[in-house]
């Protein structure tokens, strides 16, 4: 039988630093720990979870004293649901913290000549910024530890729930919080959740178990913009027409700001919808967003910007970083929805768009026609095999790249092609600094950094995202 290891407690510890992902730093005795739940000038016990040589990572177990740079959670659900990671934090300090991720991923490990990098662009708003959320109704609810402990002590017996929508609880993939409010996303957002959720209670339509892979009521979409319209996509376990109908009515009648109402059944045991085809039961299928004069479509599978607001921003500094006359044949990389090239459109000679996901490249022909966009092409492909000498015999050379890649960042086989295809610039967007610092320095081979951007799309989450101008070096230095 395997012992258990025994419980590491580091005692009344204070928290120095901010290390990155939502961790901050200590020092004991010389060793760094990283830790959960904690933020500079809190005093602890951290409790370990990993114990290396020289580093551990641990949680905070208990707080001693508190930061003076804390405020409090303006979420009653913080702490608990997954959603936000830094609401005890004022903004203005959380654009510090994330600056400093940037700085210090970019600085340790790119290790590569840098200008100098200018302040975040911050969100100018910080609540009901999203414009998607996907809810889960489940049968089972996320109880803390400590609310399951006062329970017992009471001699209460926790209540099997027919079921709650909300999110779902961090670590616990088959357990929801239920939700009151969430502020991420305007109203009537919360209302239309609740609204299915009394619905199904009333009229006892069976919540979903991802334990035991049954249910009917499994999750919903929320889509809207800034335009004003709203599209819910409701996910159901299995096809039973006559209670569809009643709770697709229900919340119609209810909300009349939706402009468009879908469902799709889903009988696997995972939620992922790309092999799955949502149905339209009112409206046209899809909502339209803006982004300055461009319109975009967005359909329930579409990938689009969280956040359309700073979008705008994050866009409009990619096109002045790609410093554009009019003349320029610009390769837009992993183009999604076409979103980027189509932004930069009015100031470049032609946009090709190259994206993996077929379905993203017929929506972004489709925003393309939206916008009565003629030089445009979006091809959908590995950029890799996509890319040949024959592509470019037609299509043209690059003059600039845009590549806006996911967490992972580039295949080094792509960052090779990057290097052979040899634009004069690229401009680099990134959602995640260290893997972006590690495609940059492979990158310097042949090009030079010469500007930097962050901006928060995200309020309240440890999520950044930034931009970086590469020229090619040889050009600089002639």
């Amino acid at each position: 039988m395997r012992k258990s290891k025994p419980v590491i407690i580091l005692e009344k510890v204070l928290i120095e630093d901010y290390a990155a992902e939502g961790k901050s730093l200590a020092r004991v005795d010389g060793k760094v720990i990283f830790v959960e739940g904690a933020v500079p000038g809190d005093v602890v016990d951290i409790q370990l979870q990993k114990n290396k040589t020289d580093w551990a990572e641990g949680f905070a177990k208990k707080f001693h004293s508190y930061s003076e740079n804390r405020v409090k959670p303006f979420c009653s659900h913080f702490g608990v649901c997954g959603g936000c990671q830094w609401q005890m934090l004022p903004y203005a300090q959380q654009l510090i913290y994330k600056q400093q991720q940037v700085v210090d991923n970019l600085t340790r490990i790119a290790k590569i000549p840098l200008p100098p990098i200018p302040a975040i662009l911050g969100a100018k708003q910080t609540e009901g910024y999203r414009n998607k959320v996907e809810y889960t109704f489940a049968t089972e609810l996320y109880m803390s530890f400590e609310a399951f402990r006062a329970m017992k002590a009471s001699g209460e017996e926790p209540v099997k729930s027919p079921g709650d929508g909300g999110f779902h609880a961090r670590g616990f993939f088959e357990k929801i919080v239920p939700i009151d409010t969430c502020y991420l996303q305007e109203e009537p957002t919360n209302l239309m959740r609740k609204a299915v959720v009394q619905f199904a209670l009333d009229n006892k339509m069976p919540f979903y178990n991802i334990k035991q892979h049954q249910g009917w009521l499994r999750n919903m979409f929320v889509r809207n913009s800034t335009k004003g319209e709203w599209m819910i996509n409701l996910i159901l376990g299995y096809e039973e027409e006559e209670k569809r109908k009643a709770l697709l009515d229900s919340l119609l009648k209810q909300f009349p700001q939706i402009t468009t109402l879908l469902y799709t059944i889903n009988t696997k045991r995972n939620d992922s919808m790309q092999d799955l085809e949502p149905q339209v039961y009112f409206g046209n299928g899809y909502i339209t967003e803006k982004l300055e004069k461009f319109e975009f479509k967005i359909s329930p599978k579409s990938f689009f910007q969280t956040n359309s607001k700073q979008a705008e921003v994050l866009y409009q500094v990619t096109r002045d970083f790609a410093e554009l006359t009019g003349k320029e044949v610009v390769y837009d990389l992993y183009c999604g929805t076409g979103s980027i090239g189509i932004f930069c459109s009015d100031q470049a000679k032609k946009i090709i768009g190259v994206e993996f996901v077929a379905e993203a490249i017929e929506d972004a022909k489709l925003n393309a026609s939206l916008n009565g966009l003629t030089e445009t092409a979006f091809f959908a492909g590995d950029v890799i095999k996509v890319c040949d000498d024959a592509f470019f015999e037609t299509h043209g050379k690059p003059d600039v790249i845009i590549t806006d890649p996911p967490r992972a960042g580039m295949h080094e086989k792509l960052v090779q092609k990057l290097l052979e295809m040899e634009a004069p610039t690229i401009v680099y967007v990134s959602c995640n600094p260290a893997t972006q610092a590690r495609d940059l320095a492979l990158l310097h081979a042949k090009y030079t950094v010469t500007k930097i951007q962050p901006v928060d799309m995200f309020p309240h989450t440890l999520h950044i995202e930034n931009v970086v101008q590469l020229k090619r070096t040889d050009l600089l230095n002639a």
